[in-house]
């Protein structure tokens, strides 16, 4: 991602222990699955249509697996939109969400039954034990299947446990561990964890400050859209902050599409508020309706 990394290379971690709960290893990978077989097959005296044919109903098992997965996490994210339509109107803890949370937390298990390597799956049952109060909820069932999703790649359990490890884990020092998995997830290009990390080197708020990386991932959240950082991103811009060579060569692609080679502070700062107020937020209209008047004052003087 060409940020600046602390040296924690070596500093593998240990989240869930740190997390006061078991580690659960989690399932074999699909690569590491099909090197065993092959080096199975190599010491059969298979033929060769008969192995071709095996690979085949593999393939097709793993998509099939694969496609139940998908159809009970639908049903899972269904029941769970529905829960959070319903908890605007009433109580968190309503009787009226049991029937919904118990259908997601059935369909998320079943996504898990028909595929194992189904990371999401994993983070959004982790998700119904740690934020929902779903009958039967556990934290530490929770945590673990969050950690698990995590390891597994998926970008927003990296999110989620970097943020909690971070902001929420009052009783043990995981800075090293929160940022190992805020990386990981920007590494994705994950909004949230690129904005997260963008404010912790702004600020230097547990590591030293790093204004090109902090510039580089407010430039990569607000690309995708995300208003917090782009209302940052701008403020900074009309501030007159030096834009590192990373940020500038991006300015630069975007300049020879659009045939403007100049880059203007002003109008660069223009274009995060206007992303902010396309995001719906209210200071991003405030901005573009200050600048504006300022504009509007230069022309009369």
């Amino acid at each position: 991602m060409g940020l600046h990394r602390p040296n924690w290379a070596q500093c593998k971690p240990t989240t869930a222990t740190k997390l006061g709960i078991g580690f659960v290893q989690a399932p074999l990978t699909l690569s590491y699955q099909k090197k065993m077989l092959g080096s199975l097959f190599a010491k059969t005296s298979l033929k060769p249509s008969a192995l071709h044919l095996f690979q085949f109903n593999l393939q097709r098992g793993l998509h099939s697996r694969n496609k139940k997965a998908a159809e009970f996490l639908a049903q899972g994210f269904s029941a769970i939109k529905e829960v959070d339509r319903v908890m605007d109107k009433s109580e968190p803890n309503s009787r009226l969400l049991i029937p919904l949370l118990r259908k997601a937390k059935e369909n998320f298990e079943l996504a898990l039954e028909a595929d194992n390597s189904n990371a999401h799956a994993r983070y959004w049952l982790s998700k119904l034990h740690l934020k929902y109060h779903v009958p039967g909820a556990c934290k530490a069932i929770g945590a673990a299947l969050l950690v698990e999703a995590a390891d597994m790649g998926d970008a927003e359990a990296q999110y989620e446990l970097g943020r909690r490890l971070r902001y929420e884990n009052e009783y043990v020092q995981s800075g090293q561990q929160a940022f190992y998995y805020l990386e990981k997830a920007a590494d994705q290009l994950h909004t949230g964890a690129l904005y997260l990390l963008a404010a912790i080197y702004l600020t230097g708020d547990g590591l030293k400050k790093d204004m090109a990386s902090a510039l580089w991932c407010f430039h990569k959240a607000s690309e995708r859209g995300h208003a917090g950082a782009a209302i940052v991103y701008g403020s900074l811009l009309l501030r007159g902050v030096q834009l590192p060579e990373s940020v500038t060569k991006l300015y630069k692609t975007a300049s020879k599409s659009s045939g403007s080679a100049v880059l203007d502070p002003v109008e660069m700062a223009k274009e995060q508020f206007q992303i902010a107020a396309k995001a719906g937020c209210e200071l991003g209209f405030k901005w573009l309706q200050r600048l504006e008047e300022e504009e509007k004052r230069l022309l009369t003087e």
